[in-house]
């Protein structure tokens, strides 16, 4: 379904993304707004092309997006959080696999959602090509057309490439699946502002792919070495998170060389990890550093904030959810004897209530929960760059080197050696645990679930649900079907 606005919406109220917000989302039918410009203004100055751009985060940041609700759906439809509450609108349907195609909190919502802002960026582009003729002196600095321009619009399409590779971790198959084959979402790159259009076929798995790679490339190469605060070099877009995502996307693909290439661009051949151009990541000594506020440490890439007057809304909250309406499940990865109870992520971000274990300090700031809600960090890269490795040789010496540097940052007495795998736990088995343990509640579950096309774990009385079956994947939203006749449903 298409969303659109007869006039460009500014973001005149997020003019300063990481250090302080005021929501502008209104309906996104409104005709006007009151913070809108017509198309034939909107970029006639350098000041409201900024601001444009931020409204796109603003889109991104959704509460029913990737403002909270993507990273709860993602941990939640496996194994390693129990539900509490048996509410709907919180995710229930989600963690029992009892989802359809008319399912608003979830289904509907989050494709909505995700698609406003797939069109919000579209329409900036569109208008950015449209009106790089006044890009030029005396209203627009010298290299405005030929650096700054650009830039914007590396931000723009890294923020549409995030989108479509979130979409199809949920409403299409994995790309093991047919190598890619099967089909994937409809991939508008065209700006809507009318009622035209509706109707787009699904592209496959591997063409949304393809198109995710071109925004990614295209942003690696337009956008700045650094945001230049650590504010904004954790909720902007800069060269590193363009890499950093790439890794993610290429082995969500199966393609474990073109994730070494790119994670080797910002990690260096041995210990300690860092990036060596661009904003310098590093592991934080402390990982309950990194997501103590304001969150801004150099492990953070790409995480998107949140202020009083900007919260995520109702029940959208990453705190809210794993302090309340999600435990940890004791038979999950909790009960897994590798993660120790001496092991900093546990001592740091796990509190039993009761009897009753929640993972609620990892987002510590409380109501109405400010956390950012995080998209990547660095640690992952160093993961991706691990598993890379080692599936090319399980004896890597560098695989087991970064596996050891993520782990023993939060249990330095469990770090591994080579005599530590055997037949049945390999170095594989070994960085995927350490995945479910170093990103518990960061919304990453499903996304390596998906990607090796393993079975979705049962847990308490919900059962495990096979890569056959028809729940696998969720369905393509009712609301789009009504308008979009050219599509099939999953």
């Amino acid at each position: 379904m298409k969303t659109f606005k007869h006039k460009i919406t500014v973001g005149i109220c997020t003019a300063l993304l990481g250090l302080g917000t005021v929501s502008c989302n209104e309906d996104l039918l409104e005709p006007a707004p009151k913070t809108s410009l017509f198309s034939g203004v909107a970029f006639d100055t350098p000041a409201r092309i900024s601001l444009q751009v931020n409204n796109l985060y603003d889109y991104m940041k959704s509460g029913s997006f990737l403002g909270g609700r993507y990273q709860v759906y993602g941990d939640i439809r496996a194994n390693d959080f129990i539900n509490q509450g048996s509410n709907l609108v919180t995710g229930t349907a989600v963690w029992q696999h009892t989802l359809t195609e008319a399912s608003q909190n979830d289904v509907i919502n989050l494709w909505n959602s995700a698609y406003q802002a797939i069109n919000q960026i579209n329409v900036f582009l569109d208008g950015m090509a449209a009106n790089s003729g006044k890009f030029v002196a005396p209203a627009f600095p010298a290299d405005f057309a030929t650096k700054t321009s650009l830039g914007y619009q590396g931000e723009a399409r890294l923020l549409r490439a995030l989108a479509y590779y979130s979409l199809l971790q949920f409403y299409a198959r994995p790309y093991a699946d047919g190598n890619g084959s099967k089909l994937g979402l409809p991939l508008r790159l065209k700006g809507e502002t009318g009622q035209d259009n509706n109707e787009l076929a699904r592209s496959t798995v591997a063409q949304v792919y393809e198109q995710i790679l071109a925004d990614l490339n295209f942003a690696e190469q337009n956008l700045p070495l650094t945001q230049g605060t650590p504010a904004l070099n954790t909720t902007r877009a800069h060269r590193n998170t363009a890499i950093a995502l790439k890794t993610r996307v290429y082995l969500s693909m199966g393609r474990y060389t073109d994730v070494i290439t790119e994670a080797n661009k910002i990690v260096s051949a041995t210990a300690p990890f860092t990036a060596t151009s661009g904003v310098a990541h590093a592991l934080s000594p402390s990982v309950a550093a990194v997501f103590a506020p304001p969150q801004e440490t150099a492990e953070t890439i790409l995480g998107f904030p949140a202020t009083a007057q900007d919260a995520p809304g109702t029940q959208n909250q990453l705190g809210f959810y794993f302090s309340s309406e999600y435990s940890l499940n004791p038979n999950g990865v909790l009960g897994d004897a590798r993660f120790a109870a001496t092991d900093a992520r546990r001592t740091s971000f796990v509190t039993v209530v009761g009897t009753t274990p929640f993972l609620n300090k990892k987002y510590p700031t409380g109501s109405p929960y400010t956390d950012k809600a995080p998209v990547i960090r660095y640690a992952e890269v160093l993961l991706n760059l691990a598993e890379a490795r080692a599936r090319a040789n399980a004896s890597d010496a560098q695989a087991l080197a970064l596996l050891n540097a993520v782990r023993g940052r939060s249990n330095p007495d469990g770090v591994y050696t080579a005599a530590s795998f055997s037949s049945t736990f390999s170095i594989i088995d070994a960085i995927l645990l350490e995945r479910r343990i170093e990103f518990l509640g960061e919304g990453l579950r499903n996304n390596d679930i998906m990607r090796l096309l393993a079975p979705i774990p049962g847990k308490a009385t919900i059962s495990a649900v096979q890569p056959t079956d028809g729940n696998y994947i969720w369905p393509i939203p009712s609301t789009e079907r009504l308008t979009n006749k050219a599509i099939v449903q999953n």
